[in-house]
C-alpha cells in the first residue's frame, strides 16, 4: 500500500493461555519493521542466478518500507507455519524510488565479517548502503536507524534469492528485513525498542507506548550523502492504525 493508506488493525489467534484454546480477536501488539525496499528493473531467466556483482544490472531503485507486523499473532502461528496472518495483513511503501545511479556517494562497505562466506555470497563490489533512517510515532522521533549496520548487503540479498534458479521480473520487490544497529534509539521495530513491551516509549504528551494504538501515525523518512556534500532524500512512508472490523 502505497504512503498515506490507513492501515486496518488486523485480527487473528493468539497463544492459548494455560494450555486452552488460541484467543480470537484484534491484535494487542501491532508493530512496525522500518526497512528498505529494492525494486527489479531488469529481468533474468529462469534456472540462472544472478551473482553479487551482477546487483546493479537487475535492481533499478531503492524506496522506504514499512512492514507492519502483529506479534501476538506472529508469536502463535511462528511454529509451526512461519508468519503469515501476521505479515500478510499490510505493507506500506513510500511512492518515490530513489535510482541507485543516486546513490553512488552514498555506497559503502560492509561490516566486517565474523564467519566465512559461501562463495556466491563473498563481498564483491561495495553495496553497503549510508542511509540514515527516522522513525516518527504521533509526530515524535522514537528511532533513527543506519541502513550502513547491516550485515548483508542487498546484492548478497538478491544473490541468495536466486542462487535455486528463481527468476526476477521487471517491478519485481524485495525488502531488507528490519534495519536496527546497535544504540538503544537505533532500533527499528517496537519489539526491539521496548523490548516487546517491557519497557515502553513515553511520548512528548505524556502517554506511553508498547505497541501501536488505534489512531497512531507512523512516518518514516530517510536520506543519503548525494554528491558535493548534499543529502538525497527518499520522500516518506506516512500511515495510520484504525480500528479493525468487529466479530
Amino acid at each position: 500500500m502505497v504512503s498515506g493508506t490507513d492501515v486496518v488493525r488486523p485480527w487473528g489467534q493468539s497463544r492459548p493461555v494455560d494450555g486452552g484454546e488460541p484467543g480470537f480477536g484484534p491484535s494487542e501488539r501491532l508493530d512496525i519493521e522500518a526497512e528498505v525496499g529494492f525494486v527489479v528493473g531488469v529481468p533474468s531467466a529462469q534456472g540462472s542466478r544472478v551473482g553479487v556483482d551482477d546487483f546493479a544490472d537487475h535492481v533499478f531503485g531503492v524506496c522506504l518500507v514499512n512492514d507492519w507486523s502483529a506479534r501476538d499473532l506472529q508469536a502463535w502461528e511462528y511454529v509451526p507455519l512461519g508468519p503469515f496472518l501476521a505479515k500478510s495483513f499490510a505493507t506500506s511503501v513510500s511512492p518515490w524510488i530513489v535510482p541507485l545511479d543516486a546513490l553512488t556517494a552514498a555506497r559503502t562497505a560492509p561490516p566486517a565479517r565474523t564467519e566465512p562466506l559461501r562463495p556466491y555470497l563473498r563481498d564483491g563490489e561495495d553495496w553497503g548502503l549510508a542511509l540514515d533512517l527516522e522513525v516518527r510515532l504521533n509526530g515524535q522521533v522514537v528511532a533513527a536507524p543506519s541502513f550502513t549496520s547491516m550485515y548483508w548487503t542487498p546484492a548478497q540479498m538478491l544473490a541468495h534469492m536466486t542462487v535455486n534458479g528463481a527468476s526476477l521480473r521487471t517491478g519485481d520487490f524485495y525488502a531488507s528485513g528490519t534495519v536496527s544497529g546497535p544504540g538503544p534509539r537505533e532500533r527499528g521495530s517496537l519489539m526491539e525498542l521496548t523490548w516487546n513491551g517491557r519497557d515502553p516509549l513515553v511520548l512528548e504528551d505524556g502517554s506511553t507506548r508498547g505497541f501501536l494504538e488505534d489512531g497512531d501515525e507512523v512516518v518514516i523518512t530517510a536520506t543519503a550523502p548525494g554528491p558535493d556534500g548534499t543529502r538525497i532524500g527518499f520522500g516518506e512512508v506516512r500511515s495510520r492504525v484504525v480500528a479493525g472490523q468487529e466479530g
